[in-house]
């Protein structure tokens, strides 16, 4: 039997969820229902510590000026939440709508939640498909830990029980739903992707740090010229959506990008609503059919329907 409970944060988002008596029930699921829109199947691609202002127009990101903006809609005014910083409270809000109470960069075992009411863990209850794509790992355990170029304060997910069965490096639903970067291209070949695809670069390419004395707008704008066409010249992607993001502003609290690609979207369409990483959360929420939304602050966020021309 599952029991609700109601959770203040202390982001001050009032969160509706399921206590952690509930269990996992599948590891992978291998079949998917349909969604109440168009849009099927969903990519959020998550870069790092960057303002809007060093991306638009800069001659180090020449595939994002020259290539995505014309063909993408995006938004002038997408900021991380107010003071919401470092990383971890930023990448856990577009999971669950709020920080609970985390801020600092520190391991799942530093910060397990025993809350069920994320992103994923819903999406699992109504039979919808979800995976993590994250570069560095091995595939072989439940990534807990740093390693490499792998930041696990940007794998959200790792940080619920529900999905690491309390913390086990060997956890059989972990594994299965957090997996290498390296099996994109592969999954999307085969056409074998989720219905919500998460994807995170590792360290040298996420606009993060330099790497090799290389300049991080210019690693992370290569990367994405590798990595996002595969995207789009998907089977996927055409009944799909592809969201760029950054997790927060390289100072302040933004603007930060949000472009939105899709056979769906307006073409070179911008806006200057304000918007936060609630509004992306309640976007995927309205996309995937997720009925009640999560109330509180994320329920006043605007959705980000008006880059759309048809929605969802």
């Amino acid at each position: 039997m599952r029991h609700r409970t109601v959770v203040l944060l202390s982001a001050g988002v009032l969160l509706f969820g399921l206590t952690s008596t509930e269990t996992n029930t599948s590891l992978a699921q291998t079949a998917s229902v349909a969604l109440p829109g168009n849009l099927q199947t969903v990519f959020v691609l998550v870069m790092e510590n960057q303002n809007w202002s060093s991306i638009l127009g800069s001659p180090n990101a020449p595939y994002i000026n020259g290539t995505l903006l014309p063909i993408a809609a995006h938004t002038e005014r997408y900021y991380n939440p107010p003071g919401n910083h470092p990383s971890l409270p930023n990448y856990l809000w577009m999971e669950i709508g709020g920080n609970l109470g985390v801020r600092d960069d520190g391991p799942p075992s530093a910060h397990p939640q025993i809350w069920t009411g994320h992103l994923v863990t819903r999406l699992k209850n109504k039979g919808i498909t979800w995976k993590a794509y994250m570069e560095g790992i091995t595939g072989t355990e439940c990534p807990l830990a740093d390693n490499g170029d792998y930041a696990v304060h940007h794998n959200p997910f790792v940080y619920f029980n529900d999905v690491t069965n309390n913390l086990d490096p060997n956890s059989a639903y972990c594994i299965a739903h957090i997996r290498p970067l390296t099996e994109l291209p592969t999954d999307l070949a085969a056409g074998t992707v989720a219905q919500y695809n998460f994807i995170a670069p590792g360290l040298c390419n996420d606009m993060h740090s330099s790497c090799n004395g290389v300049n991080q707008i210019q690693l992370g704008d290569a990367w994405l010229s590798v990595n996002v066409p595969l995207i789009l010249a998907s089977t996927a992607y055409q009944s799909g959506a592809l969201f760029i993001t950054w997790d927060e502003a390289g100072h302040g609290d933004g603007p930060i990008g949000m472009i939105v690609l899709s056979p769906f979207a307006k073409p070179g369409y911008r806006n200057w609503v304000r918007y936060n990483h609630g509004a992306l959360l309640r976007t995927l929420q309205i996309i995937f059919g997720l009925v009640p939304p999560l109330p509180g602050d994320i329920a006043h966020d605007a959705e980000l329907s008006d880059l759309f021309a048809t929605f969802p």
